[in-house]
């Protein structure tokens, strides 16, 4: 478990500064993550890694020569923030272009190529390469829905080697794509970690049992078995990941690079025991092993498991993985001289403008900031139960997420209003604070939600209720863009589209705007509670969406309990009636 801490909810924040000032020779620290501190006497293609927080050596640790150019660091086991990606790829950017790679988790992919799609709008050309190496997360004709787990590290090494090299993006890319269709991976695990603050871990494993197939943001196995010998376990991981080959590989005559990974508190002894009947089994297969590794290289917090990846190499891979490279978290050989750079990052023009506003939008401004503030109470109440039921089929964030989120989201709507913003700039700050600090999926779809509502409302004109409704249901339109969902998939969507469509059918039926949205939040609140007989076929639960049925969706219930928080806070106030 967890010890050391001070506040939970500054964990991640505190424990990026303390990484940055340990880790200065390498990095240094910038909105959103860290850059290196270093620079080559030329430019190169820029690679810019991240993900959520407690993976170390990921993915600051892997920010150096040889390695990324940056790591956009999100919360713990939460995608960072399209903001935050954005401000690290364009601090890393040296004019060659920008390889984003990461792994393939739903929050990361929207944060990811929002960041993408505003910088390439302003110039720079930015690519991305997922990384997608977890044999038991998709079959092997659906690897494209594959989530990247230890063979993160394979596909960064080979990328910033490309780079260090002096390729072109176009090659960069190329070579990271091979990289990650060569690498399979495969983890277990013996109990869950536990987040700082929390009683419990994210998952429990019945003493002598083995979790198989388990994520790296504490998403419970696949299966269960008896934890086998270490000789066993070794067995059974290269037994797995020889099942299935990438193209044009046969085992007998080839190279491959194994890499033993510790998730956080399996120690390296143990670890190089299961290493030693690895290596004999790969050998006796009739592969030559190439340079591996074994240790803490993508880690679970303090997960108590480990996984194998292997690497099919070829020649130019060969030589990449070879190559020097010089981090924190990672070294290997020597790395050539650089020169020590100092990035500058005007925080202030990434800041909203708050612009003039009529008098009445001003006042709901006021009405809806005192409704973040309620928002974020009621979730607080009512973290440790979304936390429970987020359990049974996710990693057991969710309660976490949106107490990060609705958080940022009071405080930013508070500044706004007290700033006499409108009722559309006080949502489109606030949105903007619950992506940034709640990342992941759900803090790209809340922000979403709020700015899209925001955009309905206006600054200026009077407010309607047939202008809230259009603006909720265009909300609950692009959530369903943003997610790809549809109702049905268990997830928010099927909580917010009968909200939508009952608030707009209400409006239209001439009832009061507070009536109208009591109706809806009592259709949105039925239909979380029937998500309990859905099966989960999106995001991190889509890997055990049987063990779901008879769980309510966390998201679903997340938002009709907001719904419910606004219409007590919100609605029945002069401004909006």
């Amino acid at each position: 478990m967890t010890r050391l801490f001070n506040d939970p909810a500054a964990f991640a924040d505190e424990m990026t500064e303390g990484f940055a000032d340990a880790a200065a020779r390498w990095v240094q620290r910038v909105p959103g993550g860290v850059v290196r501190a270093t620079a080559a006497d030329e430019p190169t293609v820029a690679l810019v890694v991240g993900g959520g927080s407690g993976h170390y050596p990921a993915f600051g640790g892997l920010v150096g020569p040889g390695l990324a150019h940056g790591a956009a660091m999100g919360n713990l086991f939460a995608s960072p923030s399209a903001q935050q990606v954005y401000s690290v790829a364009k601090a890393a950017d040296q004019g060659r272009g920008v390889l984003l790679s990461y792994g393939n988790y739903a929050g990361d992919v929207l944060h990811f190529t929002q960041a993408q799609d505003r910088l390439n709008a302003e110039g720079h050309d930015v690519r991305t390469v997922l990384v997608t190496d977890d044999v038991w997360s998709a079959p092997a004709d659906q690897q494209e829905k594959r989530r990247g787990i230890a063979g993160d590290l394979v596909v960064f090494k080979i990328a910033g080697a490309a780079a260090e090299a002096g390729m072109d993006l176009d090659d960069v890319e190329r070579l990271a794509r091979r990289a990650n269709a060569r690498t399979r991976s495969f983890g277990v695990a013996f109990g869950g970690c536990t987040m700082p603050g929390a009683d419990a871990p994210l998952f429990e494993v019945p003493k002598g049992r083995m979790a198989v197939g388990l994520g790296i943001h504490g998403e419970p196995g696949i299966d269960e078995v008896d934890i086998p010998t270490a000789e066993g376990l070794a067995g059974m991981f290269v037994a797995k990941l020889l099942e299935e080959l990438p193209d044009g590989v046969t085992v007998a005559g080839s190279r491959v690079v194994p890499l033993l990974n510790g998730l956080g508190s399996v120690k390296s002894e143990e670890l190089f025991v299961v290493y030693r009947t690895v290596h004999r089994l790969l050998d006796e297969a009739g592969a030559t092993v190439v340079e591996p590794e074994v240790g803490e290289l993508c880690t679970s917090f303090d997960m108590a498991g480990c996984s194998l990846t292997l690497l099919w190499l070829d020649d130019e891979l060969e030589r990449l993985w070879a190559a020097p490279a010089d981090s924190h978290g990672y070294r290997k050989g020597a790395v050539a001289p650089q020169r020590r750079v100092e990035v500058h990052v005007d925080e202030e023009e990434a800041q909203l403008p708050i612009g003039p506003a009529s008098e009445a939008s001003r006042a709901l401004g006021d009405v809806i900031a005192s409704a973040l503030a309620d928002v974020a109470q009621a979730l607080d109440d009512a973290a440790d139960e979304l936390g429970r039921i987020d359990r049974v089929a996710g990693d057991g964030d969710h309660g976490i997420g949106m107490q990060r989120g609705s958080h940022a989201a009071r405080d930013a709507g508070r500044r706004a209003s007290e700033a006499g913003a409108g009722a559309q700039t006080v949502l489109a700050h606030a949105a903007e604070a619950w992506s940034d600090k709640a990342g992941g999926t759900s803090g790209a779809i809340w922000a979403e939600i709020l700015k899209t509502v925001g955009t309905a409302l206006t600054d200026d004109e009077a407010v309607t209720a047939q202008r809230v409704a259009d603006g909720v249901r265009a909300a609950s339109d692009a959530v369903r863009a943003f997610g790809k969902a549809e109702v049905g998939d268990k997830t928010m969507v099927d909580a917010i589209v009968p909200f939508a469509e009952t608030l707009s059918a209400e409006v239209a039926a001439g009832r009061r705007l507070g009536d109208a949205w009591a109706a809806a939040t009592d259709a949105a609140e039925a239909a979380a509670r029937s998500t309990a007989d859905l099966v989960a076929t999106l995001g991190r639960a889509r890997s055990h969406g049987e063990k779901s049925i008879g769980t309510p969706d966390p998201g679903a219930v997340s938002f009709a309990l907001v719904c419910r928080t606004v219409h007590r806070a919100f609605v029945d106030a002069p401004a909006t009636t």
